[in-house]
């Protein structure tokens, strides 16, 4: 193999630093930076802190479901499931909010017991995947593919197509809110919107769904990282067959593994219900592309055994930007789905290219 002046060989200069190196190990923030300035160049308004929040609120449900499969992708599998068990967990979400309205109880303990009754049903998902993976060696396309059917399949029993409607306002209230405002007169509040005059402008800081769900996903990236399972989970994804040699309870460590990624999607339906004030079936049936795109653009290998909760939110930021870009400068949506893909390619290929960098 031909070397570079230094008479080392390529592959070595690029693992050991220039062009080569930058590329493989910082290519992610370096497309941020170009998705920023094409999309600010394309139009004046995409530069500003509206927009800065209007990424965060629109991309709250991808970076949720982007750790979701985190989770399954580092012991190499995969869940196609966490977009139709959103889409359940938002029904649900949304119906049981709405039936504790109906019967007296105060709109803020309807939606905190709504959003536990969520969670604890959308786990099922995920332990019905975790057992027919683990236990029972399906699959784990096939296990998360024929859930995807059910959840969806139940959604719409439960709904009758009809999306689910009459939820109280202080949900969108919360939902649609921000964290700090800061208004004219330079006094901040926290959660709720000051009053001003007509016309003047106050400052939104930090969408509250966004503080939900970095709250969660915070604590889970320090169980990814420093915890005896967040090891395993690495370790069955480099070899199981080591791991199961090595004493992990492989089969326990799985099931607990596709619960998390239902956690994450309940989370991600509870967040929808806040933000648009009703439950659909298919809400987050076109997410699944992009949650999987957020975690190998961050660096992840499908194989297992790879991958970082940063990472994979860099990841997801670039598909958030590229869709509140999208729609700022007026092109159709659908347009996303193209980019998302070819993004895609473009980070396996980009891994391929530079296999020895630790991402």
């Amino acid at each position: 193999m031909k070397g570079d002046s230094g008479g080392r060989p390529i592959t070595k200069a690029f693992s050991d630093g220039g062009i080569g190196y930058l590329l493989g190990n910082s290519w992610v923030v370096l497309f941020i930076l170009l998705e920023l300035i094409v999309f600010s160049l394309a139009n004046s308004a995409f530069f500003s802190m509206e927009t800065v929040q209007l990424i965060l609120f629109n991309g709250t449900e991808v970076f949720l479901l982007a750790i979701a499969e985190l989770f399954v992708i580092i012991t190499g599998g995969i869940d196609l499931s966490v977009g139709f068990v959103m889409g359940f967990a938002t029904v649900v979400a949304s119906k049981s909010i709405v039936a504790l309205t109906s019967v007296g109880l105060p709109p803020l303990l309807s939606i905190l017991l709504g959003a536990a009754l969520t969670i604890l049903v959308g786990l099922l998902p995920g332990l019905i995947n975790g057992w027919l993976v683990a236990y029972l060696r399906v699959p784990a396309f096939i296990a998360t593919f024929a859930m995807l059917g059910v959840t969806h399949g139940v959604s719409e029993l439960l709904t009758q197509g009809i999306p689910t409607k009459n939820l109280p306002s202080l949900a969108g209230d919360i939902g649609n809110g921000s964290l700090l405002y800061i208004p004219p007169s330079g006094v901040w509040t926290f959660f709720s919107r000051p009053q001003v005059q007509r016309g003047q402008h106050v400052w939104e800081i930090i969408p509250n769904m966004a503080v939900f769900s970095f709250v969660f996903i915070g604590i889970f990236a320090f169980v990814l990282k420093r915890t005896r399972f967040g090891r395993h989970l690495y370790a069955i994804g480099g070899n199981m067959d080591a791991a199961i040699r090595s004493g992990i309870n492989v089969k326990h460590e799985l099931v607990k593994t596709y619960t998390i990624s239902s956690f994450f999607a309940s989370l991600a339906g509870i967040t929808y219900v806040m933000k648009y004030i009703t439950g659909k079936p298919d809400a987050g049936a076109n997410m699944v592309l992009e949650a999987i795109a957020a975690v190998v653009i961050g660096g992840a290998s499908m194989a297992g055994g790879s991958g970082s909760v940063g990472r994979t939110i860099l990841g997801a930021l670039i598909i958030a930007i590229l869709e509140t870009g999208l729609r700022i400068i007026g092109l159709q949506t659908f347009t996303t789905y193209v980019l998302v893909g070819v993004i895609l390619i473009m980070a396996v290929i980009i891994d391929q290219s530079f296999p020895s960098l630790k991402r």
